[in-house]
């Protein structure tokens, strides 16, 4: 398909709403990271249990990312767009009036759909950007889910600190509404549309697979790694995925296009998005706990604290994102995407060793910031430029398919290890017939935080091997 041609002005105009989507949805989800502790004692849940608050969100996204993605190519990225921004608004409506943690965990899935609006938002700026400019476009795109990131890790913990949690989601509402009437009167419908069928059967596989493999993780310790649950789930999971994988192969409306997954340096910038999100989920998930949780298990500072130092990690992703674009500009994508998983590589070494201190892990987390920054902007340019811009929605849904997947898997490992791994830490004192006893939690202790860290720097490694195998210079097909 030919490239759009729009006046500058409009280009500018569609991809400052774009990236201000990116920037809603991005807030919205982080805004609840420094909350984690907050629901545990709210609910009086475990760790393992709320993880799923982030997980059934990741699930729905996921699924919805790749149904959407392509069904935006078949029907109209704009229509697609609107629709998901809609359900999105209602979900958000919903979530502060949540009383249990089922409720929560529902109203966060139906949430999820919403972030299918991502890969359509990359795909209807890759219609209108000239290539040329691409990277550019990319980046600002990009360094938006930084600013959604730390307006969320602040004001999020800020909102929680002095209203109560529930008005994160109440003061999300207006903000998503604004954002749908501009879209509606300002983005222009540039899809050619056409008439194939929705892969439901493979969506429900995916949905299966992905649910079985989180519980299975996630609860994996409560019901016991061994139980005849537990291992149950494994493999009926592993068996519907490889239906699923079959079934992709040879259906011809197939909503994970095999025929470009085929494609080499498709597949790998896949592999390597599902690792940097998965690094990216092993910090907001583990930094929060470890801050708030009291001595000797954390450092029993307020959510607003920890919000403010998480902070700086979402500011160098986003100064790192120009700077990715720039690279790419003049070296290529590759490099970036290496760049990206050296700093990655030692921000987790330097978690791993050294988080004794506030500065420490401050000094940590915003290295692994700058790295995951670096490595996203190019995925996202390889896999772009090396897909038709017909099959654009389709590759970036399925790209964020991958990409939930390590976000998905981030929460379970760590909310397994975290209830794994614990200290009885002294919390308060009741007095019982006159005798004073002390009350005692489990918070998760240095070991639990040494194996998730430990993980992120395997899933660095990892990432090395499948980046060296991309070629250096993809060409648009």
């Amino acid at each position: 398909m030919s490239e759009i041609q729009m006046p500058k002005r409009s280009i500018n105009i569609t991809i400052a709403l774009m990236a201000f989507s990116g920037l809603l949805i991005i807030y919205v989800e982080t805004m609840i990271v420094p909350d984690i502790p907050v629901f545990i004692t709210f609910f009086h849940s475990t760790y393992s249990n709320v993880s799923w608050i982030l997980t059934a969100y990741i699930i729905s996204g996921t699924v919805s990312a790749a149904i959407f993605g392509k069904v935006a190519d078949i029907m109209g990225k704009k229509k697609i767009f609107l629709i998901l921004g809609i359900i999105y608004t209602i979900a958000i409506s919903f979530g502060g009036f949540s009383h249990t943690l089922d409720e929560l965990i529902a109203v966060r899935a139906v949430q999820g759909l919403g972030f299918g609006m991502i890969p359509i938002a990359f795909a209807i700026i890759n219609d209108v950007v000239p290539r040329e400019k691409l990277a550019l476009a990319q980046g600002i795109m990009s360094a938006t889910f930084a600013i959604g990131s730390g307006i969320g890790l602040v004001l999020g913990s800020y909102i929680t600190e002095t209203l109560g949690w529930q008005w994160d989601f109440h003061t999300a509402i207006p903000v998503s509404i604004v954002l749908l009437i501009l879209v509606y009167i300002f983005i222009r419908e540039n899809t050619v549309t056409g008439k194939q069928k929705i892969d439901f059967a493979g969506v429900s596989m995916l949905g299966i697979a992905l649910v079985f493999l989180i519980f299975a993780l996630s609860e994996g310790e409560h019901y016991g790694w061994y139980s005849h649950l537990i291992i149950g789930l494994f493999i009926v999971s592993f068996i519907v995925f490889a239906v699923f994988t079959y079934f992709e192969s040879h259906y011809k409306y197939a909503f994970i296009n095999m025929k470009l997954l085929k494609k080499r340096n498709i597949f790998l910038s896949n592999i390597v998005g599902l690792f940097a999100m998965a690094a990216m989920y092993f910090l907001f998930f583990t930094v929060p706990t470890l801050l708030q949780d009291p001595a000797p298990s954390g450092f029993g500072k307020t959510i607003f604290y920890s919000g403010l130092i998480l902070f700086p990690a979402t500011v160098m992703s986003m100064v790192f994102a120009p700077v990715a674009a720039k690279v790419i500009k003049k070296r290529g994508p590759k490099l970036s995407i290496i760049i990206g998983l050296v700093v990655d590589f030692i921000g987790f070494v330097l978690l791993y060793l050294y988080r004794a201190t506030i500065p420490e892990i401050l000094l940590d987390t915003m290295f692994v910031g700058s790295g995951i920054s670096m490595m996203l902007v190019g995925i996202i340019n390889v896999l772009l430029t090396s897909t038709p811009r017909e099959n654009a929605g389709e590759a970036t849904g399925m790209n964020t398919v991958f990409r939930d997947i390590g976000m998905s898997i981030a929460p379970a490992f760590g909310g397994a290890l975290e209830t794994m791994y614990t200290i009885k830490v002294t919390v308060g004192v009741k007095v019982i017939n006159g005798i004073p006893h002390r009350i005692q939690e489990a918070f998760p202790d240095a070991t639990a935080y040494n194996y998730i860290y430990l993980i992120g720097i395997i899933f660095v490694v990892l990432g090395f091997i499948f980046t060296a195998l991309i070629k250096k210079n993809p060409v648009k097909n």
